[in-house]
């Protein structure tokens, strides 16, 4: 049996949708009490409205996380709500499409912005409070794409998403002696608003590249950072946890044929 994270105040950048709406509701669900964030207030607004009636009490604030004043009050705000910080997931992040040839030095500054640079100061502007807590953990959603497989178009987006893994392979030896964890999760094909509209043989398609038979669902990855924020995996750093259905692992479209 698990020990309850019942009570624990939890941050969730780019909580309004995805991913991390799904972070937000598995969180919550738990017992914690999470401060959801994203940039856009309405659409903010509309995720709370869904999370009613959950045992950990949902906060909304809009915060940009290009912008470090901006990060540094939502870690005031969280501590000032719930009494401190003990989880950050650090969830913003972009993936536009922008071919290699066609890519401009704006691109790359847009991306890197939001999904490195955002996650590195978000840990900072958190860091006084997760130490404080003495059981401080920062889950980071990073991807496959990247550190893993490559597509077509999003280059400067896997290019990101690799850095964030370098970034928090240094920062569990800086963050360890203040009893502060720092793990990754490595999504693989998810259901999230993104896919709406691209039609159920588009989903059928990405579905038969997945060992397990279908696309994952935002609980799925949102179950694995709840594990990370565990008492249980306090000995965990460092890490990160590919959550697919076996996405990377077939050689070729050949070795699911075979089954």
């Amino acid at each position: 049996m698990f020990n309850s994270i019942e009570g624990r105040s939890v941050v969730v950048t780019g909580g309004s949708k995805g991913i991390g709406l799904g972070m937000v509701r598995v969180f919550a669900r738990a017992g914690a009490n999470v401060l959801m964030t994203a940039r856009d207030a309405l659409t903010l607004e509309r995720a709370a409205e869904g999370l009613n009636g959950l045992p950990g009490a949902v906060s909304t604030l809009q915060v940009d996380v290009t912008n470090p004043d901006s990060l540094a009050g939502m870690a005031e705000v969280a501590a000032e709500r719930h009494g401190g910080i003990d989880v950050l997931c650090a969830n913003a992040g972009i993936f536009p499409s922008k071919r290699l040839g066609e890519m401009t030095s704006e691109d790359m500054d847009s991306v890197f912005g939001v999904n490195v640079k955002g996650t590195i100061h978000a840990v900072q502007a958190c860091m006084p409070w997760l130490e404080t807590s003495g059981r401080g953990r920062v889950v980071v959603t990073s991807s496959i794409t990247g550190p893993v497989t490559g597509y077509p178009g999003w280059s400067h987006y896997g290019a990101s998403k690799a850095a964030q893994m370098g970034f928090i392979r240094t920062a569990a030896i800086e963050l360890a002696p203040k009893r502060i964890t720092i793990n990754a999760v490595l999504p693989g094909n998810v259901i999230t608003e993104g896919l709406d509209g691209l039609g159920q043989e588009y989903l059928d398609q990405m579905a038969s590249s997945v060992p397990a038979g279908s696309l994952g669902s935002v609980e799925d990855i949102a179950n694995a950072a709840l594990f990370f924020a565990l008492d249980e995996a306090a000995y965990i750093t460092g890490q990160s946890l590919i959550v697919d259905g076996g996405q990377v692992l077939p050689e070729s479209a050949m070795a699911l044929g075979e089954l």
